[in-house]
């Protein structure tokens, strides 16, 4: 039998998720769109769709995003154009950042 582990999420993150469901939801109704449609051409269960909606932590962050874009949610203020911009400059960051974070190991000055 599986484990059935136990996530906690804060609760910037449960309403952050909430929020975003909630404006998937409300952008899905205003262009008249019904739950099938969009499951339909994100390639999703409506099932999916409804948890996307009701602001469930753990559904799966691409199918949220294209859900997002179905409807016409712009997640970013910028254009498309402007995302492969935004992308090129964090990776010219990350770049200059080590690939790796490790811990500093402090050693006990014990000489006495």
């Amino acid at each position: 039998m599986p484990k059935v582990s136990v996530r906690t999420y804060s609760r910037y993150s449960q309403e952050a998720v909430a929020l975003l469901g909630n404006l998937i939801r409300v952008a899905r109704k205003e262009r008249k769109m019904t739950a099938q449609e969009v499951a339909d051409r994100a390639g999703i269960s409506r099932g999916l769709l409804q948890r996307i909606e009701k602001g469930d932590p753990k559904c799966e962050l691409g199918a949220t995003l294209e859900v997002a874009t179905i409807v016409g949610l712009k997640l970013f203020d910028a254009e498309a154009s402007s995302l492969t911009k935004h992308i090129r400059q964090t990776e010219d960051k990350l770049a200059l950042l080590p690939k790796s974070v490790r811990k500093t190991v402090k050693l006990a000055d014990d000489d006495f």
